[in-house]
C-alpha cells in the first residue's frame, strides 16, 4: 500500500535499529480514511475465507481490526490486557511479553466470544517478535476455533515474529514490509 508507506515515511520516528514509533498513524492517533482503506484491503485479501469474526489484541490493533470487520460484515473481538471488575472470570488467558513495553502482560478473551464454529481472521498493527500473536494463537487453539489467517499492517521482517508464524503454517499477509531501520532510514521490502 503506497499511501501507507508514504504515511510511515512522513510520520514514523526511528527510535533505534529495532523500534519504529508510529504514534501519528497507528498507536496513538489514527486517520479514519487510511484505517478504513487498510481494513478494505485486508477484507479483499481474505474475502473467500468464510471469516466469522475478526480478532485482535488490545489496543493498537483495534482500529484496523474494526475496519476489517466492517468491510467483511462480521463481529470483532479483542483480547483485553487488563482485568477489571467487569472482566468475565470464564476466559482464556495467556501471559505474553511485550516487545515495545518491555514487560509481560496477560491477554484475555471471554470464552463466550469464541467457539469451535468460529473461523477467525487475526488483525494486528505491527509484528516484531510475535509474542503477543503466538499468545493469541494459543487462545484460539484452546477455544477450538479455526484461524483462517493473519493480517498485519507493518511487518518488521528483520525481526523473526512473522517468520515464526509462517513456519507454523499460518497464512500471514502484511500491508507493508520493513526490512530494516538503519542509518535513520526506513527500508521497505516488497
Amino acid at each position: 500500500m503506497e499511501r501507507l508507506k508514504q504515511q510511515i515515511r512522513e510520520h514514523g520516528k526511528i527510535l533505534s535499529d529495532k523500534v519504529l514509533k508510529l504514534d501519528a498513524l497507528l498507536n496513538h492517533q489514527v486517520e479514519p480514511s487510511l484505517i478504513m482503506e487498510m481494513g478494505q484491503e485486508f477484507a479483499r485479501r481474505f474475502q473467500g475465507d468464510n471469516i466469522t469474526k475478526v480478532i485482535t489484541v488490545e489496543s493498537s490493533g483495534i482500529p484496523v481490526a474494526f475496519a476489517t470487520a466492517c468491510h467483511l460484515g462480521v463481529p470483532m473481538v479483542f483480547a483485553k490486557r487488563k482485568k477489571t471488575l467487569t472482566t468475565d472470570e470464564d476466559c482464556y488467558m495467556e501471559r505474553v511479553p511485550s516487545f515495545t513495553k518491555g514487560i509481560v502482560t496477560d491477554i484475555m478473551v471471554s470464552k463466550s466470544f469464541l467457539s469451535p464454529q468460529d473461523r477467525l481472521l487475526f488483525i494486528d498493527d505491527i509484528i516484531a517478535n510475535g509474542d503477543a500473536a503466538r499468545g493469541l494463537i494459543r487462545i484460539i487453539e484452546r477455544a477450538g476455533s479455526q484461524l483462517a489467517g493473519m493480517g498485519i499492517v507493518v511487518e518488521k521482517s528483520f525481526q523473526k515474529g512473522a517468520q515464526t508464524i509462517r513456519e507454523q503454517g499460518i497464512r500471514l499477509e502484511s500491508l507493508v514490509n520493513i526490512t530494516g531501520l538503519t542509518d535513520g532510514i526506513i527500508h521497505f521490502g516488497s
